[in-house]
């Protein structure tokens, strides 16, 4: 386990630290609050084509919603039918259902590092840094003049946990609702309703915890996620419309 953890450190939170630093250093009046929103940005686009591809996946299940629906309502008594014809409809479509749980797997040791990072105190940061990064002589951290981001702020955390609820609101397919002749529970839409109402409670009980360098991560975070959700929503919306209202057709080839 120290083998791993120390190799964890070297490949993904030092790196990530010293960037940090090295951005505060250059950035004007050596501002940390900057370097987080920066820094936070940089990671966002590394990990764009994984993101990307996950924000692409969800959107066309969301278009394809209609025809699950109707799916599970001509076959309510078959689960396997129901279950293999809603397969076949993804693939069809070249739609993976499970492209999200993929991605975030890619992306969570580099996310679990950039969190730690910003867990740091300022006055321990240099036992950290390689030899040709430079401390810089003052770090401010006080970010518009009022948040410190040393210390816990609940304007940010709260700031953090709305920012969550609208990127999960957008990212989150809606499920089709289960058929009014059904008895069984819809674990799907449940399962959907919790994690929408549950993961901004989380960041917010987060938020409260830690330094406000942490929310303001994770406003960043999904701040950057909202924009990119709404683009690649906009864009399904016109392409779904260009195809006019006849068979659900999803292009592959949206960027």
């Amino acid at each position: 386990m120290d083998f791993i953890a120390s190799l964890f450190n070297e490949i993904f939170f030092r790196p990530l630290l010293n960037a940090l630093v090295f951005l505060t250093g250059v950035l004007p009046f050596h501002d940390l609050g900057f370097a987080v929103i920066i820094l936070t940005i940089l990671v966002r686009l590394a990990l764009f084509p994984f993101t990307h591809h996950s924000v692409k996946a969800q959107t066309k299940m969301r278009v394809l919603e209609p025809e699950i629906a109707q799916i599970r309502e001509t076959h309510k008594n078959n689960q396997e039918e129901q279950a293999r014809r809603i397969m076949a409809l993804y693939k069809q479509h070249g739609v993976n259902p499970f492209s999200g749980c993929l991605m975030l797997l890619v992306q969570l040791p580099l996310l679990i590092a950039l969190y730690q990072v910003f867990l740091v105190k300022v006055q321990d940061m240099g036992q950290y840094l390689y030899p040709f990064v430079q401390m810089p002589p003052v770090i401010h951290t006080v970010f518009f003049g009022f948040i410190n981001l040393m210390e816990m702020s609940v304007f940010v955390a709260v700031l953090a946990a709305l920012t969550q609820f609208i990127q999960m609101k957008l990212a989150v397919p809606k499920t089709a609702p289960a058929p009014a002749s059904s008895t069984k529970p819809d674990f799907a839409r449940m399962m959907t309703m919790q994690m929408t109402y549950v993961m901004p409670v989380i960041i917010l009980v987060i938020g409260m915890q830690f330094s406000s360098a942490v929310s303001l991560y994770w406003t960043t975070m999904n701040i950057f996620a909202i924009i990119h959700e709404m683009m690649v929503r906009k864009k399904a919306e016109r392409l779904q419309t260009s195809h006019g209202t006849g068979t659900t057709t999803i292009s592959n080839t949206s960027s």
